[in-house]
């Protein structure tokens, strides 16, 4: 919630937040390992945020992500397993090592929210 505030000056609730993934990445950039907990805010922005010291938000078509400059995980793990399992919640892991493509392994997956699990 702070970050989201920090970033776009929107301030939202828990019940604003799905947690949809947890992805545990090895090597990152050959350095470093992190795990990272992503959240689909569910309140839509009304409009662009303004300019931060971090960078300038954007707004793009899911078509069009597909040409930004984002990290290799983004483009092989994140994205993907979001167009799949958006409503749900996941868990993967990535070896970013270096001189070979992004691996992502899907370790779980919950049920869909209308089925028991």
């Amino acid at each position: 919630m702070r970050e989201t505030f920090e970033e776009t000056g929107l301030r939202i609730s828990t019940d604003d937040l799905h947690l949809f993934a947890m992805i545990a990445e090895k090597a990152y950039e050959g350095e470093s390992h992190w795990l990272m907990f992503l959240f689909h805010c569910r309140r839509p922005l009304e409009a662009q945020p303004p300019d931060i010291a971090e960078g300038r938000f954007g707004f793009f078509s899911r078509a069009a992500v597909a040409g930004l400059a984002i990290p290799e995980t983004d483009r092989a793990a994140l994205w993907p397993i979001f167009d799949r399992y958006r409503d749900r919640f996941v868990a993967l892991r990535a070896d970013c090592a270096p001189g070979r493509p992004v691996r992502a392994v899907v370790e779980e997956v919950t049920p869909p929210p209308d089925r028991p699990a």
